[in-house]
């Protein structure tokens, strides 16, 4: 099993920065990628990064590219989500996730773990 805990949300106006961290525990030498997703209030969970945890390869929603990076530090076996720009639109809760095979990456059907989520609120 993995666990993962998220921390970093908060409250922040639009234009500014927040930063995510993901700390993973447990069988982390499992784990093949580490993701974020969110989910605002009414709607569905949707994908917002991935990053793979042994290379270098990175994805993002088109929504958010440009404004977020995300990154690991393996040694802590910590992933990060920097998120810049930051729009009202981007308020939701954001959750970590964890899988151990390659696939879709933006599906999070193929996620075997998940955090329990960070609240972030942009204000206009």
């Amino acid at each position: 099993q993995v666990q993962l805990v998220e921390s970093g949300g908060g409250l922040v106006q639009a234009g500014g920065s927040l930063r995510l961290s993901c700390a993973a525990s447990g069988r982390t030498f499992s784990i093949y990628a580490m993701g974020w997703f969110r989910q605002a209030p009414g709607k569905e969970r949707e994908f917002v990064a991935s990053i793979q945890w042994g290379g270098s390869s990175t994805y993002y929603a088109d929504s958010v590219k440009g404004r977020f990076t995300i990154s690991r530090d393996n040694a802590k076996n910590t992933v990060y989500l920097q998120m810049n720009s930051l729009k009202p639109e981007d308020t939701a809760v954001y959750y970590c996730a964890g899988r151990t095979s390659p696939g879709t990456y933006y599906s999070s059907a193929g996620y075997n773990y998940w955090g329990q989520g960070t609240q972030v609120t942009v204000s206009s």
